[in-house]
């Protein structure tokens, strides 16, 4: 207790407590949970998006520290704080996954480096894809739209009643789904004219059995898919962007029901 009449200590753990939940959804989610990204400067934003909380919702700490509510209610904060990043990070895994339909159509799925994002190395067509849709989510301004969500669940799941339920589990599962199936359909163009490339080169090796087609059909292919990338990357930048809003619509679901 300090002289002036204030108490720093419950003020401190509560903004501890409000931290679980924002730094969790930080964790999981696209862009803030970044390998590039310092700790110290998420742990500066979770601190600093506890403060807005605190100053526009009336949430108090659990009395006890070490007992088995506040354990379970910690824990409950956490769930759903990675629950929220975890929405957004399956939407961003659809680019990885039309990264390995099509590069491993044009015969570059070995051209691997260090993912900046996660820290594991991907394809590099797949870097490609990821850094584009995280532009776009930043242009969008998906990371405002997230932190309000976040700041906004605090009404919809009030701490120390914010358990998921069965109905937001099973919306979690059904939405894994959406990132092969956007996966697919992102790389349906240059998939599509790929697949018909290796076709005819089918169709000549059985014609012509003494033809090196390795010779011809890695450089064919090579060729034919940077083209097809250089045709269809405007649809493709036009689909990140529903892929983008897919999944902020899917996380204001999660978060509302």
């Amino acid at each position: 207790m300090l002289g002036f009449g204030l108490s720093i200590e419950p003020q401190l753990w509560t903004l501890v407590f409000v931290m679980v939940r924002v730094g969790a959804t930080f964790v999981a989610a696209p862009v803030f949970g970044s390998v590039s990204l310092p700790l110290v400067v998420r742990v500066s934003l979770a601190g600093a998006i506890g403060i807005l909380v605190m100053g526009t919702h009336a949430i108090a700490a659990p009395a006890s520290i070490f007992s088995v509510a506040t354990m379970l209610s910690v824990v409950a904060e956490a769930l759903v704080g990675l629950a929220i990043g975890f929405v957004l990070q399956i939407a961003f895994a659809a680019p990885l996954v039309a990264a390995e339909i099509i590069g491993g159509s044009m015969g570059i799925g070995f051209a691997s480096s260090v993912d900046p994002q996660n820290g594991h190395s991907s394809p590099a067509l797949g870097q490609f894809f990821s850094v584009m849709l995280t532009l776009l989510f930043l242009s969008m301004n998906g990371h405002l739209i997230l932190v309000d969500m976040v700041v906004r669940s605090y009404d919809a799941l009030p701490p120390g009643a914010a358990w998921l339920g069965t109905e937001r589990l099973r919306g979690i599962a059904f939405f894994g789904g959406y990132a092969f199936l956007a996966g697919l359909l992102l790389a349906l163009p240059v998939g599509f004219l790929l697949l018909c490339l290796n076709l005819v080169m089918g169709m000549l090796s059985r014609a012509a059995p003494a033809l090196n087609l390795f010779s011809i059909g890695l450089p064919a292919s090579l060729a034919a898919g940077v083209v097809a990338l250089a045709v269809a990357f405007p649809a493709m930048g036009d689909y990140m962007l529903v892929i983008v809003r897919e999944s902020l619509a899917a996380t204001q679901n999660l978060v509302f029901g």
